[in-house]
């Protein structure tokens, strides 16, 4: 269709070429043009030849100097008000400064993300540039849905970036994807109510679910375990486990790893904390849903990344002097682990774009100091910084959140250079992408919740299924 289109276009295009060279023809005329009327004439074309070299030395003094032109679509998932304001107000002001732009913001949840890209790519129904998790990411990449990043890096500069970081998009030496800000999953208590009970700080699961135990009356839950099969918190949390002792939910030839003592060990820990502390709701909680909870009061731990204070500060602003982080437990608990679970948040720009200059400019203008720091503390703590040298700008530092939870940012920063995203233990792999991003894990949870199914054949049937579609992909 696209070629039929095009052919009739230039067909088009000829024959008004044609047209126009026959309209231009000399005309026979009974009367000759005096001389007066011939160079008047050939002045008017004399300047029309001056204004057309003006016009052309205009147009490539414009390109010279680089002047952007073109309309692009940003998708990302900053839903929350304070990130999505601070998006918008940098979109505008890049938009006055190059008034040949337009650039169109539309915001998705994470998991809608997923689902508009994934079913749009084949219709080329996908933005310009957009925001994106490690594990899609990679499967982008592998879809030959992005460009690499490689100028725009070294522009900004590749050595204020964290290697491990620019990694998570690397393929064959290209940068897909260039991270905008990075956090950690840590552990976040109440330290009024294991103060009230005595509790010490756990360091390992056994102390961890005790804990929970106890502290699960009076309206309070120990801790929700969340397995909702439109997100992929189970999948988190199983990590949390695995990941604590060294190993890794995809074994070193890149196949599902759930039938593994220590994996089984880890779905039966889960699953007991579900029966012993949680609201039996959470089978099917989201992240936002899981968070809520910690949110409100009604859960003691929870294992989520500093986004955790701002959302205390918006519901219960009471209890927000209560609120801190530490180490995600491990099973021994001498040698505690630093970092699991780490994000580094990305942008990437689309294959499909007609304009990925602009969208490339407009990217490296969100690292300019003012802008980037405004960006940060619209979620303080929650965003850290992906750039070297940012955390020690006086800037940053003054913010009344920041200095309030200094302990938590100190944990939350150790941990981001130690953790991986799920699955990266190995490097990044389209394996990682999947195993995130199925919602397997999540199905087999509630499979054994709410059918009775045995642990171990429900972790074989995921693992086999998961398996198939790694397989499949390659």
């Amino acid at each position: 269709m696209k070629k039929l289109l095009s052919m009739m276009l230039v067909l088009v295009m000829t024959v008004s070429l044609f047209a126009g060279c026959k309209s231009e023809a000399p005309a026979k005329e009974e009367n000759k043009t005096s001389a007066k009327d011939n160079k008047a004439e050939e002045k008017n074309k004399e300047q029309s030849k001056e204004q057309n070299e003006e016009s052309k030395a205009n147009e490539s003094e414009n390109k010279a100097a680089g002047e952007l032109e073109g309309e692009i679509t940003f998708w990302h998932s900053f839903t929350q008000g304070p990130r999505l304001e601070v998006i918008q107000k940098a979109a505008d002001k890049f938009m006055t400064e190059n008034p040949k732009v337009k650039i169109n913001i539309e915001t998705f949840s994470w998991n809608d993300f997923y689902a508009k890209w994934t079913t749009g790519l084949a219709s080329g129904n996908v933005p310009d540039m957009s925001t994106g998790l490690p594990g899609q990411v990679i499967e982008m990449i592998h879809s030959d849905a992005l460009i690499p990043l490689n100028d725009l890096v070294d522009e900004i500069g590749r050595d204020k970036f964290p290697d491990a970081a620019l990694g998570e998009g690397r393929v064959n030496g290209n940068e897909y994807s260039i991270p905008l800000y990075s956090h950690s999953q840590v552990m976040w208590i109440r330290k009024d109510l294991l103060e009230k009970e005595g509790i010490e700080i756990p360091k390992t699961w056994d102390e961890f679910y005790d804990a929970a135990v106890k502290l699960t009356k009076d309206g309070v839950y120990g801790c929700s375990f969340p397995s909702g099969t439109n997100d992929f918190q189970a999948t988190n949390f199983l990590n949390f486990y695995v990941k604590s002792v060294g190993e890794s939910l995809l074994t070193d030839d890149l196949k599902a790893n759930l039938t593994s003592d220590i994996a089984i060990e880890g779905i039966e820990f889960w699953l007991k904390v579900y029966e012993n502390c949680s609201p039996k709701d959470s089978i099917n909680y989201n992240v936002l849903d899981q968070a809520t909870l910690y949110y409100q009061g009604k859960t003691a731990f929870d294992f989520n990344s500093g986004f955790q204070i701002n959302g205390v500060k918006a519901n219960s602003p009471d209890l927000l002097q209560y609120v801190d982080a530490y180490p995600i437990p491990t099973k021994k608990g001498y040698e505690q682990k630093k970092g699991i679970t780490t994000a580094n948040t990305p942008m990437v720009v689309w294959k499909n774009s007609k304009y990925p200059e602009v969208c490339k400019a407009f990217m490296k203008t969100l690292y300019e100091k003012e802008t980037y720091i405004n960006f940060l503390h619209s979620v303080p703590v929650g965003m850290l910084p992906s750039i070297k040298g940012i955390a020690e700008e006086e800037g940053y530092k003054s913010n009344p959140i920041v200095q309030q939870f200094q302990h938590a940012e100190k944990v939350i920063g150790e941990a981001v250079p130690e953790g991986t995203a799920i699955g990266y233990e190995h490097g990044p792999s389209v394996q990682a992408g999947i195993l995130l991003n199925q919602h397997i894990i999540e199905k087999m949870f509630q499979d054994i919740i709410t059918n009775g199914t045995d642990v171990k054949v429900a972790a074989k049937k995921a693992e086999d299924e998961l398996n198939a579609i790694m397989e499949s992909v390659q």
